[in-house]
């Protein structure tokens, strides 16, 4: 049987995205044309430590695999991004729409989420220790249960966007 290596599995990932920004996505999904998906930068498995992606339009792009130490992000709208094994420690997520964010086996680590929308992320296997998520909305997040208990004990406040309380939406 052939072994899938971590760098084939991302490239599987990015065509099968690929394949769905085209439109095989089905009925009732609309594509992206071609000029869309030209305008997406790639940022897979690069360092991306301390840069600054504050305010920025991501929608969709990818930083699978990619290393963002302090990087800021802080009001970026980062809708549906890949973060699949990335690590991002340290870095700031303060007001930015993470929602439907792949996001599973992704180093967060004290990272700042603050006012961060996270709705319908997929975080499995991911690591949230030291967390701020104040006024975060989490609803309907795939996390593990470890990760759960241990954002319900910081977790506080009303998100500004979505207006979901923190805690409500983590199921604390």
């Amino acid at each position: 049987m052939h072994r899938r290596t971590p760098t084939s599995w991302v490239l599987g990932l990015l065509a099968s995205l690929l394949l769905t920004l085209i439109g095989v996505a089905g009925p009732g999904v609309p594509a992206a044309s071609a000029a869309d998906v030209q305008d997406t930068v790639d940022y897979t498995l690069t360092n991306q430590s301390g840069k600054d992606f504050s305010g920025q339009q991501l929608v969709n792009t990818s930083f699978a695999g990619a290393v963002g130490k302090g990087a800021n992000f802080a009001g970026a709208n980062l809708h549906g991004a890949i973060l699949t094994q990335g690590a991002f420690p340290e870095a700031n997520f303060n007001g930015a729409d993470l929602s439907d964010a792949l996001m599973d086996r992704t180093d967060m680590s004290h990272t700042d989420l603050r006012g961060a929308v996270l709705v319908g992320v997929i975080a499995s296997g991911s690591s949230f220790t030291g967390a701020q998520v104040e006024n975060a909305d989490f609803t309907d997040a795939l996390l593990d249960r470890v990760d759960q208990r241990l954002l319900c004990a910081t977790a506080s406040g009303t998100n500004p966007t979505t207006g979901a309380d923190t805690r409500a939406s983590l199921g604390c």
